[in-house]
């Protein structure tokens, strides 16, 4: 990977939506958006901008590269533009995670994945990019802008994923995958008779959306499947936990619980520890589970890794 390469990128892309910015008279993400379609079409009366397109053609950037540039492009959007806490994309270092976990557990060489929240598109890239695994990768987002966002840096890094506009806890129609996955958005559903089909239905509040995804996610999933999730700390202890207890016994077995560190998020009140499930089968496992102290130390992932494979070995997974 060239850093340098990342660097000119990351300069030109700002330098396009700025200019884009200030010319049409919108957000910096729209702008990006129009940056990208310009991109690909070569068509705009802004000869700065078809310049510096040239210039980017001419980086023959990889996959990650461009990755790296738009993750950056956000982050800097982010400081005069911030988007909600559950659209800011996932960590590179959770991604890695997540993308080592269905290296691992996946049997085959061709994998179904489908994301439920997929945001801006950057876990997709991640794990796409990086997997050893050809992911057939499917989104599902209900924003607006930011399909549009995910959808026209996908076709500029030339990626194999795709997205689909929808709200995940209504039924949707969608193929069975090997591996659902989410960085699941946290707070309450606002409607209550579209919750209350589901077992992990509160009958004295508005129910969490969390918990609706995660009963949701199950349904489309295929046999012997797994779904991953960031989760809150507080998931199977928070006042609605009952429910989702009740309904895990039912219908899935939880495979593994792998804490994060709490020092890659904004709050304490904001980790999240990664969980594997699958649905409920009547072989007992024991579940991994796995304190990670620093994702930045690479011996402790080596450790963890090595932990973990040790747990599939044994529970012959």
């Amino acid at each position: 990977m060239n850093f340098e390469k990342i660097e000119e990128a990351y300069n030109l892309l700002l330098t396009n939506t700025h200019l884009l910015q200030s010319h049409l008279a919108t957000n910096f993400y729209d702008a990006l958006i129009e940056q990208n379609s310009i991109y690909l079409d070569q068509k705009t009366d802004l000869k700065e901008l078809l310049v510096n397109q040239q210039k980017l053609k001419a980086l023959e950037l990889s996959r990650e590269e461009w990755r790296r540039a738009y993750q950056f492009i956000l982050m800097k959007a982010a400081q005069t533009e911030p988007l909600q806490a559950n659209h800011q994309f996932t960590p590179d270092a959770i991604g890695f995670i997540l993308t080592f976990l269905i290296d691992q557990l996946g049997d085959k060489e061709e994998l179904d994945l489908l994301e439920i929240g997929s945001g801006t598109g950057n876990l997709a890239e991640t794990i796409v990019n990086n997997s050893s695994k050809k992911i057939d990768y499917l989104g599902l987002e209900l924003d607006d802008l930011l399909i549009d966002l995910a959808a026209s840096i996908a076709h500029v890094v030339d990626a194999r994923i795709s997205f689909v506009q929808g709200d995940a806890v209504r039924p949707q129609v969608l193929k069975e995958s090997d591996f659902i996955i989410s960085d699941l958005p946290i707070g309450y559903y606002p409607d209550d008779q579209i919750a209350s089909r589901y077992q992990v239905a509160s009958s004295d509040e508005h129910t969490y959306a969390h918990h609706l995804l995660m009963e949701q996610s199950l349904k489309y999933l295929k046999p012997r499947g797994y779904a991953i999730f960031l989760a809150p700390n507080q998931l199977l202890t928070s006042p609605q936990s009952p429910l989702l207890k009740e309904w895990l016994k039912k219908e899935a077995q939880i495979l593994a619980m792998i804490s994060l560190p709490e020092s890659i998020f904004a709050s304490s009140n904001q980790a999240k520890t990664i969980f594997v499930l699958r649905k409920q089968e009547k072989k007992p496992l024991t579940p991994f589970v796995y304190p990670l102290q620093d994702l930045q130390k690479q011996e402790e992932i080596v450790k963890f890794s090595e932990n973990f494979q040790k747990w599939r070995k044994d529970s012959e997974i």
